[in-house]
């Protein structure tokens, strides 16, 4: 694999022309991600993330340029317990698709403190051959407080990698959780990285996950874990007759792999594309997407309204009365909520 890092010059050079302390148009962030610039790529998603009334504008005007100006692409969703070896998955998966010629994008999303609301976003120090390479972009992005494992601005930043010309895109995720299962309506192959020799091999893995899982591979599955992977990989697969198939044309596999020692990775890859080619054969992938599209809507309008209704300054003044009487234990929470959407 070759070092495909920019120079310092190169990358001073991008700098300039960017002007980094200037404000960009939409017209150069429309040039800059179709010519593949990654630093322009990365100043779009810092626009589509900003809460900035100004800001909101032109990225939905952006936005809306990328739908009509995207690659064809597969977008894969990784999940697993902390610690499963998410980011040495996409690293090893990553690199070997770099070098078939693909453009690599991963959205790693880290969580943030619920306390300081601050992130590590340390994805990058996993990820150091993409880290570095032209042809791959990985940005660490922090949670924010949103559920479901990714970020309120996923959806926009898959559009805007997409504009720029990365044809797979990867999203991991925090882990599992109970509303891990969001990232499914973002993706169109969800895979689930399991441990082995974890004792009862579901412990943790909340059903909902496993239900829509679309493969799940049992992870470091080498040395003395070896024979621990392949009991796991049978005890899931006999799970996973237990329930009803989600696709006319598909079945959840189970395999078992070694980031590290980059095993099983190829046979996962081949996965993934067999399920994509059936699924447009079929019609699903297009409808699935048209379905997510509709979701996106919703999950919007809802952010919105919320923010509408917390900017409103009477909304404010009321909210304070009634956030006293629910402490107080005056009147109870579902109620003071109906009261204050009637004003």
């Amino acid at each position: 694999m070759k070092d495909e890092k920019l120079s310092g010059n190169q990358e001073t050079s991008n700098k300039k022309k960017l002007g980094s302390k200037r404000n960009l148009t939409l017209k150069e962030f429309q040039e800059g991600l179709k010519t593949g610039n990654t630093a322009i790529l990365a100043r779009a998603i810092t626009l589509v993330e900003s809460t900035k009334a100004e800001d909101k504008i032109l990225s939905n005007q952006l936005v809306s340029h990328c739908l009509s100006n995207s690659v064809d692409s597969v977008r894969i969703g990784i999940t697993g317990i902390p610690g499963v070896g998410k980011s040495t998955f996409i690293e090893n998966l990553g690199s070997r698709l770099l070098d078939k010629g693909e453009r690599v994008a991963v959205l790693a999303v880290d969580p943030s403190s619920i306390q300081s609301s601050g992130s590590i976003l340390g994805d990058k120090t996993r990820m150091p051959y993409l880290a570095q390479n032209k042809n791959a972009f990985v940005r660490p992005s922090p949670t924010r407080k949103a559920l479901g494992g990714v970020t309120t601005k996923t959806r926009e930043t898959i559009l805007l990698c997409e504009a720029a010309g990365f044809n797979i895109i990867f999203i991991e995720t925090v882990g599992v959780g109970q509303s891990e299962t969001a990232v499914y309506d973002m993706v169109d192959f969800f895979l689930l990285l399991n441990l082995p020799g974890t004792g009862d091999e579901l412990q943790g893995i909340k059903r909902g996950i496993i239900e829509m899982a679309d493969a799940i591979a049992i992870n470091k599955a080498d040395g003395d874990n070896l024979k621990k992977s392949h009991q796991a990989q049978s005890q899931l697969q006999k799970t996973m007759e237990l329930y009803p198939p989600k696709y006319a044309f598909w079945n959840t596999i189970v395999g078992i792999c070694s980031a590290t020692e980059g095993k099983g990775i190829d046979t996962i890859w081949k996965t993934i594309q067999e399920f994509v080619s059936l699924a447009k054969s079929s019609g699903f992938f297009e409808e699935k997407r048209k379905l997510q599209r509709e979701k996106w809507l919703y999950q919007t309008l809802d952010e919105e309204l919320r923010l509408q209704y917390f900017e409103d300054n009477n909304s404010s003044d009321a909210l304070e009365s009634f956030i006293k009487m629910v402490r107080d234990s005056q009147i109870s929470a579902g109620e003071a909520a109906q009261l204050l959407m009637r004003k």
